[in-house]
């Protein structure tokens, strides 16, 4: 049985709001907390077919969203003998949050004007 770290609210609710901000659905979320997920599986229509997106989304796009939600702790790239890959898996707050979603602790609403203002303000102007 593995020890839950204690990760302090703000940290929590800053990577919930980052998540729910991302073109990612739930369904990626999942698919990240039992495996890892290739770049190429997200972007274009391949993440749409897979139910990663609603829409397809160009790689450069895919790949910012998925480095700042490395950046708020939710996910890692993952890494093998030839170093860093294409592919991302979740850390432990983002299996924290992909529990909490599966519970019902969490609402999966959309973000509201503010959460996304907040979410802009933290990944372009480091504040929040």
């Amino acid at each position: 049985m593995s020890a839950t770290i204690a990760y302090p609210a703000p940290t929590v609710n800053r990577a919930v709001r980052a998540w729910r901000c991302s073109p990612f659905t739930l369904i990626l979320l999942e698919r990240m907390s039992v495996q890892s997920v290739a770049l190429s599986a997200i972007a274009g229509t391949a993440g749409q077919r897979n139910r990663y997106t609603t829409l397809p989304l160009l790689e450069l796009a895919v790949e910012s969203q998925l480095l700042w939600l490395i950046q708020v702790g939710i996910l890692r790239r993952e890494v093998d003998g030839q170093g860093i890959t294409d592919c991302f898996r979740l850390t432990p707050l983002g299996r924290q949050i992909a529990e909490q979603w599966r519970h019902g602790h969490l609402s999966r609403r959309f973000p509201t004007g503010i959460e996304r203002l907040r979410n802009f303000c933290s990944r372009w102007l480091n504040v929040f």
